[in-house]
Formats: structure tokens, C-alpha cells, sequence
């Protein structure tokens, strides 16, 4: 067990370092960041904040950790998600929401008039940007001994809360079945393949033909140039950035350093690949001065060893 504390530990505190590290540089275009790029933490910036502060990508992701350590209750995943946006300061780094997406802002309006949270993503096309895939990571520490359909149902529900189109909840799978992979101790490419071939055998055929828009979510993605990867805000473009950030890299700080030099999403594309990175390399590979420097660090510490007592270490239907 504290091998795989050292991956979740790993994986939380990689998303938040990915996403602080490109904060201060979020929608600069890809030319910038080769003529500039990124090697540390940045202040001011995008956004006018501080070195090490993470934006609504790793406050998200805290506020799904933090619930799922109550257990599976999709009405208080929506809680604290409106916890984060309306009570400045809960799940914050800074004490401020600064950054919120678009189908996440109107998710939610829908869960503060009181809608069914599974109901309150937008089910549109034009609904696809990344905000449910970036913030899904604890949902895959959660599930990881679950039955593939009951993993499935999980992780589709928790996208829908604030994304219910199925392209983003296939996103959300296929990510979350990687993470189980290296969890179970896969190699990058065998789990993502894995992932891969497993989330097709779990979809209906009315679902299957989604599958089109992942066709480069294989490990073969690592053998495309570096102009055939796309950094923007779509779901499919986030996911294919991620797992070439990831499976081109050979440690924790060159995938999220390569990710953030992307451009453009520079914070969620980094952030979600440095939940892959950091799962895989585990805690241990974190650079001290990354960890240290990053904006309320113990917090993040605190909620999520309080998740992993809860759900690994007091019978709760999820674990590793």
C-alpha cells in the first residue's frame, strides 16, 4: 500500500505542479513558448497571480477528492463543486477563483438552481472542452477495484456533473482506465493501449462510433511530431497532447515541462499529464523545489492522505 500511496500522492501533487506551471503563461500561442519557454514556475502573468498558485483544474480536482473520501454521493461532488465557486477561498490556492470554463460555469448554474447533478453537463457537441477530463483523477484512484462496468458508470457520472456529452466522458475513461493501468504497474505504452482496446470492449454499439474521434489514443500518438499535436481546449486535442507529453517523456519533469511548452491550454494540458507522469514516477520524482514552491502544499498533502485512509484503508467499496 504505500507503493501505491507513493502513485496517488504522485499523481495529485503532479496535476497541481503541471497546472501551476502553466498558469502564468494559459492561451500564449506555441511560438512564444519557443522562443520563451518554460523551465520553472512563473509569477503575475495570464492571470496575475503568484509563483506555485494552481487554478480551477487542481481546485476541482481537490473538491472531487475530498468528497469521494465521504464516499460516492454525486449530490456532494456537486456541492463542493458550487463551494468552490461561490465561497472564495474553498479549494483554492490563493483564496480566489480566477479561471473557470465556460461549460463548467453554466454546469454550475444548473447545480446551484438545484438540478440532478448527473444532469447538469452540457449534453451539445460544442460542450466538449476539457473541464471534466482535467479534474477526473481521483475519480480513477477511486474505482480502481470496481468491475469494469460499474468503473464505466462511475466515471461517465462524475464527467456528467459538469460535461455530459459522451465524447468527454469517453476522454474521462479512457484516461481513467490509463491511470488504473499504472497503477496495476504497466509500462506507459501497454497502458495506454490497454486503456485503449478495454474502453472499446466496454462501450454499446450505440456509443461505439465516438470512438472515431480517439483513434490517435494509442501509444502510436509518440511518433508524431510535435506540429501534429494539438494544445487547445477540446477534449480530444487535451487527452492527445497529454499522452504524447507523456509516453515522449522519460521522467516526471520533462513531460510536464514539454506539456506546458505546448502552449495555448498550457495549465490543463500539463495539469492532466501530470497526473499521468506523476502516477507513473511516483511521489519520489517530484523536484523538492516544485513541491515546496507550490501554493498551499500541506492542504493538498492533508486532503489527500485524508482520501487515501478513507477509501484504502477503511472498507470503502473503491481501492487499489
Amino acid at each position: 500500500m504505500e507503493f501505491q500511496s507513493d502513485k496517488i500522492h504522485g499523481g495529485i501533487f503532479g496535476l497541481a505542479i503541471g497546472d501551476a506551471l502553466g498558469v502564468s503563461v494559459e492561451f500564449e500561442p506555441r511560438e512564444t513558448r519557443e522562443a520563451d519557454p518554460v523551465r520553472d514556475y512563473r509569477e503575475y502573468g495570464t492571470h496575475s497571480q503568484p509563483r506555485g498558485t494552481w487554478s480551477d483544474d487542481t481546485s476541482l480536482t481537490l473538491s472531487l477528492l475530498d468528497s469521494l473520501s465521504g464516499g460516492l454521493d454525486y449530490a456532494d461532488i456537486a456541492r463542493k463543486f458550487l463551494a468552490w465557486a461561490d465561497n472564495s477561498g474553498d479549494y483554492t490556492a490563493t483564496g480566489a477563483v480566477f479561471d473557470i470554463g465556460n461549460a463548467t460555469s453554466r454546469a454550475i448554474s444548473r447545480i446551484r438552481r438545484g438540478d440532478d447533478p448527473v444532469h447538469c453537463g452540457g449534453t451539445d457537441e460544442y460542450s466538449n472542452g476539457n473541464g471534466s477530463l482535467m479534474r477526473i483523477l481521483p475519480a480513477a484512484f477511486y474505482v480502481s477495484s470496481m468491475s469494469p462496468e460499474k468503473r464505466k458508470e462511475i466515471v461517465f457520472n462524475i464527467s456528467a456533473i459538469s460535461h455530459g456529452h459522451l465524447r468527454s466522458k469517453i476522454a474521462c475513461l479512457l484516461y481513467t482506465e490509463t491511470v488504473r493501468n499504472i497503477l496495476l504497474g504497466f509500462e506507459k505504452t501497454d497502458a495506454v493501449d490497454t486503456a485503449h482496446n478495454h474502453v472499446k470492449s466496454l462501450l454499446n454499439e450505440s456509443e461505439e462510433s465516438e470512438l472515431e474521434h480517439f483513434s490517435r489514443c494509442s501509444s502510436a500518438i509518440a511518433d508524431c511530431s510535435r506540429k501534429e499535436i494539438r494544445s487547445d481546449g477540446y477534449v480530444v486535442s487535451s487527452i492527445e497532447a497529454s499522452l504524447w507529453s507523456f509516453l515522449t517523456a522519460s521522467s516526471y519533469s520533462e513531460a510536464v515541462i514539454t506539456a506546458v511548452n505546448l502552449g495555448h491550454d498550457t495549465d490543463t494540458t500539463a495539469a492532466i499529464t501530470g497526473g499521468l507522469a506523476g502516477c507513473y514516477y511516483g511521489h519520489e520524482s517530484l523536484p523538492e523545489k516544485w513541491i515546496s514552491g507550490l501554493q498551499r502544499s500541506e492542504y493538498i498533502r492533508s486532503l489527500t492522505e485524508a482520501f487515501i485512509q478513507s477509501v484504502f484503508f477503511k472498507g470503502d467499496d473503491g481501492g487499489v
